[in-house]
């Protein structure tokens, strides 16, 4: 799926990965693992013996295992400091796109759809820097295992 190299088809796929785990963790559709096992026992609606408890666990536990995975990748490609350019560069693109009237402040939902795809942005550059940087650069990185 995602070769040694960058490529397209690379980056693509790290972007559909990281949008993924996005959406399946929380979307304003209704339809994400906080709807499903976190919303119903916050408001306490939640059944222990009969509403699927040890599955709802053992999906959390693997959507936790896939953030700490990425964000972990994108902390070591980019770093804090990279995270937060990149934040600021998608802020400042749909701040643009808001002046520009392409984009509708009036909807919440629509403002969490560009937050959401902002961070997969994020997490997708996070995985491919390494590859990026060593095609503009020519320079490998490496981590140093003591």
């Amino acid at each position: 799926m995602v070769g040694e190299g960058l490529s397209g088809k690379g980056m693509l796929a790290r972007f559909l990965v990281a949008l993924v785990l996005v959406y399946v963790t929380f979307n304003p559709e209704g339809y994400s693992y906080f709807h499903w096992a976190l919303d119903p026992l916050v408001r306490r609606q939640m059944d222990l013996a009969r509403d699927q408890v040890p599955v709802k666990l053992l999906v959390g536990l693997v959507l936790v295992a896939a953030w700490v995975y990425l964000i972990q990748t994108t902390r070591r490609s980019i770093g804090v400091k990279g995270v937060l350019l990149m934040l600021g560069i998608l802020s400042a693109l749909v701040w643009v796109l808001i002046d520009w009237r392409v984009l509708s402040t009036g909807s919440s939902r629509a403002i969490s759809h560009i937050v959401l795809v902002a961070l997969a942005v994020v997490l997708a550059v996070g995985m491919s820097w390494s590859h990026i940087s060593r095609r503009v650069s020519g320079q490998v990185d490496t981590d140093d295992i003591n």
